[in-house]
């Protein structure tokens, strides 16, 4: 944590949701490389049985282990997006532009995107279906709202409006037509665009209407 800035998640989905079936994927192929590694030793070569658990256990259980440490979070105005051994961190008042991505489809995303002169990071805002979906966290959008509208960035302080608007909507429990991440779907859809969209300005500016 830097500067002691309080650490809010944007993981739209909590990796705490996920982990135990990660952790079962992870077991599961430790198991099942063993089984297959110690017959083919038993019935073949020690080392060739050792080679085939490598090869049938290790790849997928380093990934679910891997996936645990994905994560992302906003400490302060500064992003911290965490890919297995990586660690990306962008200041979001410091930037030079953002975006707002849409990919449709039965489960459609939207996400924000946003640039510094250091590089880019996107951020899941919104999971829907056609009846329902999964949103980021208050404090989250909160905070995203407050860093982008610190940024000299146009697009990014209308993005930050955008934000503001959809708290809002979440505040007096307003339907999903209501709702400006909902609206970007709609929008994406009812104009044939293609299902991975980047919004425009004057797309952006709608939402909020």
């Amino acid at each position: 944590m830097s500067d002691g800035q309080a650490r809010v998640p944007l993981d739209l989905v909590p990796i705490s949701l996920i982990a135990p079936r990660l952790k079962r994927v992870a077991v599961g192929a430790v198991i099942l490389g063993s089984i297959i590694g110690i017959a083919v030793g038993l019935f073949t070569d020690l080392w060739l049985g050792v080679a085939v658990f490598v090869v049938v256990a290790v790849p997928t259980a380093a990934t679910a282990l891997i996936a645990l440490r994905r994560g992302i979070a906003l400490e302060g105005n500064v992003i911290r997006s965490t890919g297995g051994l990586r660690e990306k961190h962008v200041d979001v008042s410091a930037a030079v532009g953002a975006e707002i991505l849409v990919r449709s489809g039965r489960v459609s995303e939207v996400s924000v995107k946003v640039t510094t002169q250091s590089g880019a990071v996107a951020v899941p805002l919104a999971l829907y279906t056609e009846d329902g979906g999964r949103e980021l966290e208050i404090l989250g959008l909160r905070g995203l709202a407050d860093a982008l509208s610190r940024s000299e960035s146009v697009a990014a302080v209308a993005i930050a409006s955008v934000l503001i608007d959809q708290l809002r909507a979440e505040a007096r429990g307003a339907g999903l037509l209501e709702r400006p991440l909902y609206r970007a779907v709609s929008l994406v859809k009812s104009t044939g665009r293609p299902p991975r969209t980047t919004l425009t300005d004057h797309e952006v500016s709608q939402l909020s209407s």
